[in-house]
C-alpha cells in the first residue's frame, strides 16, 4: 500500500468512521443505473483538511447496504446521520430513518482533475450534509460478504 502524504492523514479516521457505519446496516438495495455508478461506493470530502482540527464533510454511499452517510467530522471530532436510499437513473430516494423524513436527492458525479482530485460530484437537493465533494480513484468502498 503506498504512504499516504502528511496532509491526507487526518482523513484516515473520517474513512474508518464512514466504512463501520456503513457497514452496521443489512438493507439491500436497488440496482443503480450508470449515473449512479460514480456516486455509490466511494467516499467524498468537501475538502482536503488543512489540519487536524478542520472540519470537513463526508458523503459515502454503500450499494451492497444501501445506506448513506453524512458526516461532519474533524480528526478529533465529529458526528454523522445515516439513512437508507433507493438509487433511481441519476436520482437518489433518501429516507432518514432517525426523523421518517425523505428527499429526493439529483446526484452527477464525473471525473474532473480540481484540487488534484479524480472526480468531482455535485448533490442537488439535499437539505443536509455534501452539496459539493471529491474523490480520489482509490478511495473506493468494499463490503465483505
Amino acid at each position: 500500500m503506498p504512504s499516504i502524504p502528511a496532509m491526507k492523514k487526518p482523513i484516515l479516521p473520517v474513512i474508518a468512521v464512514v466504512v463501520v457505519v456503513a457497514s452496521l446496516w443489512g438493507w439491500k438495495r436497488a440496482a443503480h443505473s450508470a449515473e449512479n455508478r460514480l456516486v455509490v461506493d466511494r467516499i467524498w470530502i468537501d475538502h482536503i483538511p488543512r489540519n487536524e482540527r478542520d472540519t470537513i464533510r463526508v458523503f459515502a454511499a454503500v450499494s451492497e447496504h444501501a445506506v448513506d452517510v453524512f458526516q461532519a467530522t474533524s480528526q478529533w471530532r465529529g458526528g454523522f446521520e445515516a439513512f437508507r436510499f433507493e438509487a433511481s437513473g441519476g436520482e437518489l430516494h433518501l429516507l432518514f430513518p432517525q426523523t421518517g423524513d425523505r428527499e429526493t436527492v439529483r446526484a452527477k458525479a464525473r471525473r474532473c482533475n480540481e484540487g488534484g482530485m479524480d472526480f468531482c460530484l455535485e448533490l442537488d437537493g439535499a437539505s443536509r450534509g455534501v452539496k459539493r465533494g471529491a474523490s480520489f480513484t482509490r478511495w473506493t468502498v468494499t463490503t465483505c460478504q
